[in-house]
């Protein structure tokens, strides 16, 4: 049985998957529906579940962003044979111990472009937020009130074409 993994990525680092052929090095940190998510949201559904691991990797994928590439959190989602809990209060985050190739690729998700300004400054108050800081923990909790995009697996190129500067 698969199950369906949420990883944090970039734009930047999207291509990067897709030049590759698969999302690595090992072990991947990613977010999926575990069983400690449905215990602790135990009156959710698989939709809020599916939506809560989801969340929780675009934020994660705060951490990703560089200056010099579009302020967008992204998520790639696919489906990994092997995931391992880990042991943090974050019940969604799993770590898949093998590279999952770009084949096995679902979806990606992505900000649109007038959530660029909150990414851009949740990004800056990323590590502060990380280490406790409750004013940069609402700043980064801002990004929540932006939706991401869903993209098709084979609209995957064309998203990249159209946001990530190639570099000359």
């Amino acid at each position: 049985m698969t199950v369906r993994v949420y990883v944090p990525s970039s734009l930047s680092l999207l291509r990067d998957v897709v030049v590759s052929g698969g999302v690595g090095p090992v072990p991947i940190l990613a977010h999926a529906v575990t069983d400690a998510l449905r215990e602790a949201y135990a009156e959710g559904g698989e939709e809020e579940w599916e939506y809560a691991a989801m969340s929780a990797a675009a934020q994660d994928s705060l951490a990703l962003l560089t200056e010099d590439e579009p302020q967008r959190r992204v998520v790639i989602v696919l489906d990994a044979d092997t995931v391992f809990p880990v042991e943090v209060s974050d019940v969604t985050l799993v770590e898949v111990p093998e590279v999952l190739p770009a084949r096995l690729v679902a979806a990606v998700h992505v900000d649109a472009p007038d959530a660029e300004e909150a990414v851009a400054a949740a990004r800056g108050a990323w590590a502060a937020a990380d280490a406790g800081d409750a004013d940069a923990a609402r700043v980064v909790e801002r990004c929540l009130d932006h939706e991401l995009g869903w993209f098709a697996a084979q609209e995957v190129n064309d998203l990249i074409e159209s946001l990530v500067p190639v570099d000359e």
